[in-house]
C-alpha cells in the first residue's frame, strides 16, 4: 500500500529545512523574528536573537535555568494565495544561552547542513553591534502543527528520525513555474479533482514525493486537495514520471521521436 502523504513528522521537517518565517516568543516582550532555525541531532534547536535586544539579555541573566519559550514556523505558500499559510509549528521549550567558547563549533555543526548566511552576523565576542546575533539552544518539550485538517502533537523521537522532503528546497520555484508557464498541467491535473470543484480557480498548494496538492478558490472559501502518486518518488526522474501519470499523459518518459 503506497503512502498517500507525508508524516506529520515530516512535513515539519520539510518546514524547518525550507526556512520559512520564524519567531520566538516570550512571556512579557514582544515576538521576535529568528532568522537561524536549526533542529540539531541531539534534539535542541539552534536559533539566533538579536544580540543587542532584551530576549538575549534575560537569557543570559536566566544563567543554566533558561528561559521559557515558544518557537513558531509559518509554512508559506510558494505563490500569492488568499489564505497564503499553508500550516503553523510551534515548538515549545526552554531557551538557553551558548557560551562564547562553544559558538564556533556549533556553528560549524549547523553549517554543515544549512549554510544560511546569517550564520555570518552571529557575534560570540563581548563587542556588540545592532546587526549582530547571538546564538541560542531551545531545548524541546513539546512540538504541535495545526493546518486547515487540524492541530497534531508530534513527538521528540519520530521529529528527530523523519527527513525533509527530497524536494522541499525546489518546491517554490517549481510550483512558481507552473503557475506561470503551465497552465495547462495544472488544468490537466484538475481534472482529476471532484466535479463540484472544478469550477473554481485551481492553484499549485505543494509538491512533495508523495503527490501534488492544489488549492481550489470558490465563493464559499479554500478546498485543499491531494492528488498521490502511485508510489513515493525520490528523483527529479520519477517526479516527472509521477506527474505526468496523474496528468493522464501517455508519453510517461516524454515525447519520443516517431518511427518511420
Amino acid at each position: 500500500m503506497a503512502t498517500a502523504a507525508p508524516t506529520t513528522a515530516e512535513r515539519i521537517r520539510s518546514a524547518c529545512a525550507r526556512g520559512g518565517g520564524a519567531m520566538v516568543a516570550v512571556e512579557g516582550l514582544e515576538p521576535i523574528a529568528t532568522p537561524v532555525h536549526h533542529l540539531l541531532d541531539d534534539g535542541s534547536f539552534a536559533i539566533t536573537v538579536p544580540q543587542t535586544g532584551p530576549l538575549a539579555a534575560m537569557v543570559v541573566s536566566a544563567g543554566s535555568a533558561g528561559v521559557q519559550a515558544v518557537l513558531e514556523m509559518t509554512d508559506y505558500a510558494p505563490l500569492p494565495l488568499r489564505e497564503p499559510v499553508r500550516s503553523l509549528v510551534w515548538i515549545r521549550g526552554r531557551l538557553q544561552h551558548v557560551p562564547a567558547g562553544e559558538v564556533a563549533a556549533l556553528l560549524d555543526i549547523v553549517a554543515t547542513k544549512d549554510p544560511n548566511p546569517a550564520l555570518l552576523q552571529v557575534n560570540s565576542s563581548p563587542q556588540q553591534g545592532d546587526d549582530t546575533y547571538a546564538l541560542m539552544r531551545l531545548e524541546i518539550e513539546s512540538v504541535v502543527v495545526a493546518d486547515a485538517t487540524g492541530a497534531e502533537s508530534v513527538g521528540l523521537g519520530a521529529l528527530l528520525q523523519a527527513q525533509p522532503d527530497p524536494f522541499c528546497a525546489m518546491e517554490s520555484c517549481w510550483l512558481q513555474h507552473m503557475e506561470s508557464a503551465h497552465r495547462d498541467v495544472v488544468e490537466r491535473l484538475a481534472t482529476r479533482l471532484p466535479v463540484a470543484l472544478r469550477q473554481g480557480r485551481v492553484r499549485p498548494l505543494g509538491l512533495d514525493r508523495y503527490g501534488v496538492q492544489l488549492r481550489v478558490e470558490i465563493d464559499n472559501g479554500d478546498h485543499d486537495v491531494r492528488l498521490p502518486f502511485a508510489k513515493p518518488v525520490d528523483d527529479v526522474t520519477g517526479l516527472s514520471q509521477a506527474i505526468r501519470v496523474l496528468m493522464g499523459c501517455p508519453f510517461l518518459n516524454g515525447l519520443r521521436a516517431r518511427r518511420i
